[in-house]
């Protein structure tokens, strides 16, 4: 729409061209003010809310100062704006292009009669909530900050962080219509450069109209998977320290602007059992505690499907091992059981981390106290049954991921329907579907998704299962992932 369009010396055609480019006059956060340096006309527009209104006003005070506008007529603009305009941010373009996606941003703009470019007065600030510790990823020591929706406070972070001269923000717009800033940040000597120029190529030929949904929204656009892999491809995390963790170990930031979850590349399975809190605690602890959530993994994945497999189709196994007294109950009633369970569980988790915080705690203890004992006196489910699930989201709830431990929800759901149905056979065909869909996941730039186990790489594996003291965790070089996988 703008390719035809140019700015002219005449301020009235200028802004004659911005009535018609923008709804001037209708969108009420559209600001506009005319100006007069001196003897020259001029015309100011920014966007209500996004500038900061006391730099403005010592902005306008010192052009339009006697002392500062001894020139009746400004006849030089780039001089003038060098010698008049003392703050920092500023720039020229005569780009209508620019203009608009400048404005749009943030920056206001300044059109001065005479002249065929604008000055770009970078004032912009953003309505931002305070910076505090993500719910999601909360750890009892350590640093208390969160990224927010802001990019430019969300790179600020890691900056502070890694006062690096090789960090380096490469940034880029994606979106037709929204405009989303995302910047791409690397180590200039620990980056992968195939994996970052296969990363920029993908961003450059993105079609979209906007990130509707952020970082989530990318993340689906880099990776096309399929419905059968609902393992995340790409670990998203809210941490400043967790990113420039995985920064100085090579791996690539994505940040979007307007979203406070920052995109980790390259991605393997092993990243979504990683939690900060076994590295706040020394390497024992942090070791002992690590080696419980791996366990966790196969507790939350087959315990249940194991438990109806046994009791259902084997109770002979299950009552010479005591593990449980239902064996007078019909394998179907048993697999309905299970199920009804499971998605009762499942209905108070989303339930309680849904509503407000004033209620989710009592909601919880309401469906696990009186809800599950009415189900039980109503024999709509047994206590054996009431027992190994709870066990299981216990474990599940233990990952430090929530997409990751969500998936090992719908694996274990694909396990109870296919063992409920058809016994043994149906729970090896299930575990061979979860152990395909596993295998198959895509990655970005096709790298493993089980390294360092395949490729295999036993020091990088060795850090990853056990938690090692800071001098002895950190190598001497970036560990090689293998080369960039393209169709």
């Amino acid at each position: 729409m703008t390719q035809n369009n140019s700015l002219s010396t005449e301020l009235s055609q200028n802004i004659d061209l911005l009535h018609r480019l923008l709804p001037l006059g209708k969108s009420f956060d559209l600001i506009t003010r005319d100006l007069r340096l001196g003897e020259t006309p001029a015309f100011w527009l920014g966007i209500n809310g996004f500038c900061n209104t006391e730099i403005l006003q010592q902005i306008f005070s010192d052009l339009q100062d006697p002392h500062y506008t001894l020139d009746s007529e400004i006849r030089d603009l780039p001089g003038y704006v060098q010698s008049r305009l003392g703050y920092a941010q500023v720039s020229l373009t005569s780009s209508v292009d620019d203009i608009l996606q400048n404005l749009l941003s943030g920056p206001s703009i300044l059109l001065v009669n005479g002249f065929d470019q604008a000055v770009i007065i970078d004032v912009r600030t953003y309505p931002v909530r305070s910076i505090s510790e993500p719910d999601t990823e909360r750890s009892t020591r350590g640093a208390r900050d969160g990224f927010v929706e802001t990019l430019l406070f969300n790179t600020n972070l890691i900056r502070r962080r890694v006062r690096s001269a090789k960090l380096t923000f490469s940034i880029c717009t994606l979106g037709t219509e929204s405009r989303t800033d995302v910047a791409i940040a690397y180590l200039a000597d620990q980056v992968n450069e195939e994996l970052l120029e296969a990363l920029k190529q993908k961003l450059s030929r993105l079609q979209i109209t906007s990130l509707t949904m952020g970082s989530k929204s990318l993340e689906e656009l880099l990776i096309h998977k399929r419905w059968w892999n609902p393992l995340p491809s790409i670990q998203l995390t809210e941490r400043p320290d967790v990113a420039c963790s995985y920064l100085c170990e090579g791996h690539i930031l994505l940040i979007v602007d307007n979203s406070p979850a920052v995109l980790l590349l390259p991605g393997t399975i092993f990243q979504f059992t990683q939690s900060p809190e076994d590295y706040y605690n020394n390497p024992l602890t942090g070791t002992y505690f690590r080696m419980i959530r791996f366990l966790c993994i196969p507790v939350s994945l087959l315990l249940l499907p194991v438990f109806l497999l046994l009791s259902a189709y084997y109770p002979e196994i299950t009552s010479s091992l005591q593990l449980t007294p239902v064996s007078d109950l019909s394998p179907f009633r048993l697999f309905f059981y299970v199920l009804a369970v499971e998605f009762l569980l499942d209905l108070f988790k989303y339930s309680a981390a849904l509503s407000s915080s004033r209620v989710s705690g009592a909601l919880s203890i309401v469906g696990g106290l009186l809800i599950g004992d009415i189900a039980v006196s109503l024999n709509w489910a047994s206590t054996e049954v009431l027992f190994y699930a709870a066990v299981t989201m216990l474990a599940n709830l233990s990952l430090s991921s929530i997409e990751f431990a969500d998936a090992l929800r719908i694996y274990r759901i694909l396990l109870v329907v296919t063992t409920g149905l058809w016994g043994l056979p149906g729970f090896i065909i299930g575990l061979t579907l979860v152990s395909l869909s596993m295998i198959t996941t895509p990655t970005f730039a096709g790298f493993s998704y089980f390294w360092p186990l395949f490729p295999f790489n036993g020091p990088a594996l060795k850090s990853l299962l056990f938690r090692r003291p800071t001098y002895k965790a950190q190598p001497s070089k970036v560990w090689s992932r293998g080369h960039v996988h393209t169709k």
